[in-house]
């Protein structure tokens, strides 16, 4: 099956004797005992099941589990670390992962962040308690490219875990199993859900070893999972993925474009610009550029501030990969993260029709300066 195919029929796992064209959502908590059936919901639910099974299928991969949000898949990859352990990560990553990282795990697990899009500060990274490499790209705000091959090749060499945050490319766009990493991960919150109303989070591994089954395990003591409603309302969304998106792309390479062209934009950060540091490498692995761009404007952080607010269109608020475009200061957000300037302006482009969106952004641009 080719991928549109696969979003459409490989969460549907129906068991209901009537044979509804979609899947029934299943509530219950708890379940008769029957031999090879399921027992508790926190443990297993066919709603969850279903979703799983798309994802895996999506991503190539041979199992996934579904989390309650991102941040709990991705310290679900953590907390199956032995104590002690040594993580390398991305100097520039999500904030709210990197958080974590630093505070909950402080004194517990040692992390390094490097510029990934170097693959030579890796080696010289790498201890002899380096147990994971945890690859984000495109990275979160600055849309840096790593090369996950070249990365994996090195960590596999060192005997290390290799995860990828595919958030922003999700599996329409990047396969990072087929690339060499041992489990991909996404905030299902994003594109996954792709309408700003679900909370969530997903793993897939290319492999059922013991690792991943120390991961499970996590999912199933620790609890934090999606309810059946989230996973039904997930498994629904998946369908349309590969379609918007496409939508998503098309606008936001052509407001690359469009921001590029403004002399008062000191740089644009994005992908599919032919001068963007990782052009060669995202056209290597990846068979979209995604829908996330960052820019700079030339100014201080009350000119980005005036811009956001002259816009109709694009609303001023966290999160992305919904069918709205949505934009904001990112220092707001990651205020003192070291590389950050004050008035980065980070949008995720939306599904709207991109001339209103240009139109949109033309006139804000003319009303600040």
């Amino acid at each position: 099956m080719k991928i549109e195919t696969i979003a459409v029929h490989g969460g549907n796992i129906v068991s209901d004797p009537l044979k509804p064209v979609i899947q029934p959502i299943t509530l219950s908590t708890t379940f008769e005992h029957q031999e090879g059936t399921m027992m508790y919901t926190r443990l297993q639910n066919p709603n969850r099941k279903s979703l799983e099974a798309v994802l895996a299928s999506l991503e190539g991969g041979a199992d996934a589990a579904a989390f309650s949000s991102g941040n709990a898949a991705g310290n679900a990859v953590f907390q199956a670390l032995p104590a002690g352990s040594h993580i390398i990560a991305p100097d520039d990553m999500y904030h709210g992962m990197k958080m974590l990282l630093k505070t909950v795990y402080s004194g517990k697990i040692e992390v390094d962040f490097i510029d990934l899009t170097k693959p030579n500060q890796l080696t010289d990274a790498i201890k002899p308690n380096t147990r994971l490499l945890w690859i984000e790209t495109p990275s979160n705000p600055l849309l840096k490219i790593s090369d996950i091959k070249s990365l994996s090749e090195i960590g596999k060499k060192h005997q290390l875990i290799i995860a990828c945050d595919s958030t922003f490319a999700t599996p329409v766009y990047q396969q990072a199993l087929s690339l060499g990493a041992d489990i991909v991960m996404h905030s299902s919150t994003k594109y996954i859900s792709g309408h700003s109303d679900i909370l969530g989070g997903i793993l897939v591994t290319k492999e059922q070893d013991s690792f991943w089954e120390s991961i499970k395990n996590v999912q199933r003591l620790a609890g934090a999972v999606p309810s059946p409603m989230d996973c039904y309302l997930l498994t629904r969304s998946i369908k349309t993925l590969p379609y918007r998106m496409r939508a998503h792309t098309h606008n936001a390479g052509k407001i690359a474009d469009f921001l590029n062209s403004r002399v008062e934009v000191e740089k644009v950060f994005y992908p599919g610009l032919s001068y963007h540091e990782g052009f060669e490498t995202a056209k290597k692995q990846m068979s979209g550029f995604g829908a996330m761009l960052s820019f700079l404007i030339k100014g201080n952080a009350n000119d980005a501030d005036r811009l956001i607010g002259k816009l109709k269109y694009f609303t001023d608020a966290t999160s992305l990969g919904g069918v709205e475009s949505l934009i904001e200061r990112r220092s707001k957000v990651q205020a003192g993260d070291a590389g950050i300037p004050d008035q980065l302006i980070r949008m995720s482009v939306g599904i709207e029709n991109c001339d209103d969106l240009i139109e949109d952004l033309t006139q804000a641009f003319d009303s600040i300066y």
